[in-house]
């Protein structure tokens, strides 16, 4: 199915603001020579422009790339800030981040890699 996210294996957010101008290859080119990723990979690439109130997506599908394009009517994406930086994300906070929460949200559970027995 065309622009079936939930298939990506890795979920990636560019850091600052992106020109909304830009289309596929751009996008592409800037996770290639930016960030030192493969467009082609099952990855998910997120993109904020600098009013925060667009969000480009950029999947590859496996027989081509699918561009995603949101653009708020009010209010705005709490993208991350720092400028040249690319984050991994979970879906979770995929799903915080589109409804316009941060992804870093300060009360909700860690997730726990290890567990010690006290």
């Amino acid at each position: 199915m065309i622009g079936d996210i939930s298939r990506a294996e890795h979920i990636y957010v560019a850091c600052g603001h992106t020109d909304m101008r830009k289309s596929i290859d751009g996008l592409a080119a800037c996770v290639q020579q930016s960030f030192h990723l493969n467009p082609f990979s099952s990855t998910l690439f997120l993109f904020c422009g600098r009013r925060r109130d667009r969000i480009k997506a950029l999947f590859w599908e496996g027989d081509g790339f699918v561009l995603l394009y949101k653009r708020l009517e009010k209010g705005s994406f709490q993208c991350p800030k720092s400028e040249d930086d690319v984050r991994n994300i979970t879906q979770q906070q995929l799903r915080w981040l589109m409804e316009g929460l941060s992804i870093d949200q300060p009360k909700a559970h860690k997730k726990v890699n290890e567990i010690q027995i006290i």
